[in-house]
């Protein structure tokens, strides 16, 4: 075989060999390796205390329910039970036991996250029933005339 051939396949050998060195030096040495032996995926044995010091921020429905359980109920009765109550409430996090609210977002923008028309039948968005932003409403926002707790009902 000529020059031709072997030129190009040392080339590649070299820069596999180089990439093999430069991945030895930044990539962690417990990176992948697990109690039971190596472990695919972006798992770091020396990364668990820092895991451990992220503060949830999303407490999720189940910490709403027995302090608002009215609004918990009405919620579950309603199409919108399938939206997290911070989604709309904002993160939980620092919601105190003896609260003040926590802050509501009552944007025309938060409500056409999901209510804004999309043309894609196979989304199961397009299940969500869509309102056309520019003649609906446009001067208001969604919860003087909509209960959010009771989509159902158009008025409130």
């Amino acid at each position: 075989m000529g020059n031709h051939v072997f030129r190009p396949l040392f080339v590649v050998i070299g820069i596999i060999i180089l990439i093999l060195i430069a991945r030895s030096f930044y990539v962690p040495h417990d990176f992948g390796v697990h109690e039971r032996g190596y472990m695919y995926g972006w798992y770091r044995e020396g990364n668990i205390e820092d895991w451990k010091k992220v503060q949830v921020k999303y407490q999720g429905r189940d910490y709403c329910k027995d302090c608002h359980s009215d609004k918990y109920e009405s919620i579950m009765r309603s199409p919108h039970a399938i939206i997290q109550c911070e989604n709309c409430h904002g993160p939980a996090v620092d919601h105190p036991a003896n609260p003040p609210k926590l802050t509501i977002d009552r944007s025309r923008q938060l409500c056409l996250r999901c209510h804004y028309p999309l043309p894609y039948p196979t989304s199961g968005r397009a299940k969500i029933r869509g309102i056309d932003p520019d003649r609906h409403n446009r001067d208001f926002e969604c919860s003087t005339c909509h209960n959010p707790h009771k989509p159902n009902l158009s008025i409130r």
